[in-house]
This record gives C-alpha cells, sequence and structure tokens, in this order.
C-alpha cells in the first residue's frame, strides 16, 4: 500500500489516508461478506412466498444500522479520514443502488417475473454484482497506481454517465435492446412460462431453459454497467481498496430486501436520476481537477448529503399525478 500512496504522491496527487490492511484483515472482511450474504439467503425471503412490506422494512433498517456499525469500526480502528472516506462512499454507493433498484423493477415487470421468484434473482444478481465490483476494484487501483491519466479517464467516463442519467426517463431502459438477450434467444430453446425457481425443465425428453435463463442474462450484463459506472465514481472520494470494496459490500447487501421496501414507491421518485446526475457531475469535475483541487472528505460528504436530500423533498412534494 505504501508503494501505491508514493506513486500518487509522486504524480501531484494529494492522499489524506493511507491504510495498512493485512492479507488476515482483508479476509476477516471477505468472510463478513460471506457470512452476511449466506444470512441474507438463507433467512430473508426464504421459502417459495411473495415477501411482506414489514419484513422488508426490517430488514432493510438492519442491514443499514449493520453498515452504519462497520463505519463506527472504521472511525475507532482507522481514524476519522479513513471513516469518512467509508460513509462517503457508502453512501454515494448506496443512492447510485437505487437506480440499479429501478432497473430491476423494470426488468421484473418486462419478464413478468413471479414476486416469489425475485427474491433469488435479486440474491444471484447482487452476488455477481459484488464479483464484478471487486475485480474492477483491483483493476481500478492497479491503473490508478500506474498511470495517472486514469484520473482524467474516470472523470470524464463520470461526466458521460451524469450526462445520460440527467437525461434519460425511466421508460427508456428496454431489455429488447440487449445484445447478450438478443443472442439467448436466438440459441437457447425457451419455454413460454415460468417453472418457480427452475433454469431448465424436461419436455419431450429434452432439457429446455425457462425465462428465467434471459432474465439472468439480462440482470449480468446490467451488472456490469453497474460496476463501470459505479467505481470510477468512489475511486474519487478514496483511492483505498479496502475502503472502496466494503463501501461496496455494504452497499449491495440488503439490497434485496430495499428492493421490496421501495417497490410500491418508485413512482414518487422523480428526480432520482437528476440527483444522482449532479452527484456524478461533481466527481467526475473533482476528479478532473485532481492535480490542483484537494478539498476535503467532508465536501463530498455535504454535497451528496445535500443534494439527494433535496432529491427526496422535491421528489415528494410533486403531485403523484404529475410524477406519472
Amino acid at each position: 500500500m505504501t508503494s501505491f500512496v508514493s506513486t500518487l504522491a509522486s504524480a501531484g496527487t494529494k492522499m489524506e489516508s493511507t491504510l495498512d490492511v493485512s492479507f488476515a484483515e482483508w479476509a476477516m472482511l471477505g468472510g463478513l461478506v460471506v457470512v452476511m450474504l449466506v444470512v441474507d439467503l438463507l433467512l430473508f425471503g426464504r421459502g417459495k412466498r411473495e415477501l411482506r412490506l414489514r419484513e422488508s422494512v426490517v430488514w432493510s433498517i438492519a442491514w443499514l444500522l449493520l453498515a452504519l456499525g462497520f463505519g463506527v469500526v472504521m472511525l475507532v480502528w482507522q481514524g476519522s479520514t479513513a471513516g469518512s472516506e467509508y460513509f462517503a462512499g457508502y453512501l454515494l454507493e448506496r443512492s447510485l443502488s437505487l437506480d440499479n433498484i429501478f432497473v430491476f423493477a423494470v426488468l421484473f415487470g418486462y419478464f413478468a417475473v413471479p414476486l416469489a421468484v425475485q427474491p433469488r434473482v435479486l440474491a444471484w444478481g447482487i452476488m455477481l454484482a459484488l464479483v464484478l465490483r471487486l475485480v474492477f476494484i483491483l483493476i481500478g487501483a492497479a491503473l490508478l497506481d500506474s498511470f495517472h491519466f486514469t484520473f482524467y479517464l474516470f472523470g470524464a467516463l463520470l461526466l458521460y454517465t451524469a450526462w445520460k442519467l440527467g437525461t434519460h426517463s425511466g421508460g427508456e431502459m428496454d431489455p429488447e435492446h440487449n445484445t447478450a438477450l438478443k443472442i439467448v434467444r436466438k440459441r437457447v430453446p425457451m419455454t413460454k412460462e415460468y417453472h418457480g425457481p427452475a433454469l431448465t425443465v424436461k419436455q419431450g425428453g429434452r432439457r429446455i431453459a425457462t425465462p428465467l435463463i434471459a432474465v439472468f442474462v439480462v440482470v449480468a450484463t446490467t451488472d456490469i454497467i453497474f460496476a463501470i459506472d459505479s467505481i470510477p465514481a468512489i475511486f474519487a472520494i478514496t483511492t483505498e481498496p479496502f475502503i472502496v470494496f466494503a463501501a461496496n459490500a455494504f452497499a449491495m447487501l440488503g439490497l434485496r430486501a430495499l428492493y421490496f421496501a421501495l417497490v410500491g414507491l418508485m413512482d414518487r421518485f422523480v428526480y432520482l436520476s437528476q440527483g444522482l446526475s449532479l452527484v456524478l457531475a461533481f466527481i467526475g469535475v473533482k476528479m478532473l481537477l485532481i492535480d490542483v483541487w484537494h478539498p476535503p472528505i467532508w465536501v463530498s460528504l455535504v454535497v451528496i448529503v445535500v443534494v439527494l436530500t433535496a432529491t427526496a423533498v422535491l421528489s415528494v412534494k410533486r403531485p403523484p399525478k404529475a410524477a406519472t
């Protein structure tokens, strides 16, 4: 980690947080994430039933408290700077995950995925997202370590993502345009109806895929897009891979519960994309000016909180009929 910091410093980048994290501590974080995934899979939404709103809200609060508790651990263990970077990164990634939830809702509606099956699809999607984020984090950290201009590339990518979010509407998400889905439909025989959580069924003496295969393909490809968009954003807050992965992991865990808690209220978050667009634009500019502008971490935290709070307030105040 010392060489990583010195490389950035020599390139003119000011680093405020330098963590000394051992392999054992990385293993502990990984083990904690695995345990939480198992708990999420085995305790939340177990069985073949639709999830109740109260159950989803309780689990969402539990996951939030767990994430905040880890932030307190970071404050005590690594100091205020590392703790602040974790909280800012977690808030950013959690906010971006809200937009992901909207996309999942569109996908489930498009494919008419039964409510009882949706938790399993979300679980596999979240596990894949965590793996992809870890891969992109390691790649991103290596690029930033070796090539300083990567900061500018990430900044430009964030500005482009901000523009896309600020100018799109929820209806523009069309799975029909997904290339991977087109390939699957063309080459894989598929039933017209779902068969519970089964990916394949035996019909006429041969194994045939169910529509759930197509759903998983689209979820996987959107996970890749989400990872490409979100990882550069948090690198503008901290370049410590441990904090980046921890913030991403805790932001993704509990996403299933949050989905079912918010699924009935999604039409009220009419300004979410615009709010996230402003946040990403700010972070993109921050990355592009990294050699001349080094605001303290609390500035990023305040910007994220203020913009998202204003987004929520404006969305709530807008009449429901006008939001449709």
